[in-house]
């Protein structure tokens, strides 16, 4: 549950500040990004873990509104429903997160459902639920040959056995930066960093903000620019990106292509508050 507290500027270190209002949000990056697949079209199912509380309560009736299967998500009572408190203004956010239940997700469950991913056309995956339990997803996916995308986030450093099953990683520049153990200080630098990436580790989409998406291609860093919007807000907006790179992978698109429709939804979806009410339509995207 993201817990969003509007605000004009973001507070000093040992301030306090006035805000403005305080929203309650269905969120959660991995949920983000199931709705985003959604409304785009897919048939999706996720598996995750919520709390035995009202917060539970909330999104299962929030994913099951977007026809999302949740049969693998678990209900615990051991523990609360993760949450996300977002300090956001109208330029930018920062988050905290505590993990709840998502921090219980084992390899254990996901196996419990492997032929939810055995059957898929893509897996989408990310870092909100412990890495254990991530790899053993991307297992069952390459076993199967079913194209993987890994958003890493929130960043931590990644073991290659890992790496090694994911097909796409979309990380934005300070995440490639922590998982790639370099520091890029122009375009010639981040271009030989992504080059060396990908001698051993997996395609890179490098998301970057309002500059759009860069990727490797012909030995250049190529760049697919954001259209220009109005921002309301930025939560959720790499969610979005993920979502749409990944349906369309499904669909069959080429990499450019899939990646040219995920900047245009990740730039539809900051025109409006709240990161899965932002994620768009096929009919908008269209």
């Amino acid at each position: 549950m993201d817990l969003v507290v509007s605000m004009n500027r973001m507070p000093k270190i040992g301030e306090t500040l006035q805000g403005d209002e305080l929203h309650t949000i269905p969120g959660g990056k991995g949920a983000n990004q199931a709705v985003g697949c959604a409304k785009l079209g897919a048939q999706v199912s996720m598996i995750g873990a919520v709390g035995q509380d009202g917060f539970g309560d909330v999104l299962l009736a929030q994913m099951a509104s977007h026809g999302i299967h949740t049969d693998a998500i678990v209900r615990r009572d051991d523990c609360s429903t993760g949450t996300a408190t977002i300090l956001h203004t109208r330029d930018d956010n920062c988050i905290v997160i505590v993990s709840g239940a998502n921090g219980k997700v084992t390899p254990e469950q996901v196996r419990q459902h492997a032929n939810l991913i055995r059957e898929a056309d893509a897996l989408l995956v990310q870092l909100e639920i412990p890495l254990p339990a991530v790899q053993a997803a991307l297992e069952i996916a390459r076993e199967a040959g079913v194209r993987t995308v890994l958003n890493p986030a929130p960043a931590v450093a990644l073991p290659a056995e890992l790496l090694q099953l994911v097909d796409f990683i979309t990380p934005n520049e300070t995440e490639f930066e922590l998982i790639s153990g370099g520091t890029y200080a122009n375009e010639q630098e981040l271009l030989a960093g992504m080059q060396q990436w990908e001698t051993e580790g997996p395609r890179l989409l490098l998301t970057r903000g309002e500059q759009g998406v860069a990727m490797v291609a012909r030995g250049e860093l190529a760049t697919i620019p954001a259209p220009r919007v109005q921002v309301v807000d930025t939560t959720g907006a790499g969610d979005a990106c993920n979502a749409a790179f990944t349906v369309a992978l499904a669909q069959g698109k080429e990499v450019l292509e899939a990646a040219t429709i995920a900047v245009k939804a990740a730039s539809l979806s900051v025109t409006r508050f709240g990161a899965q009410a932002g994620m768009p339509l096929l009919s908008e995207l269209n």
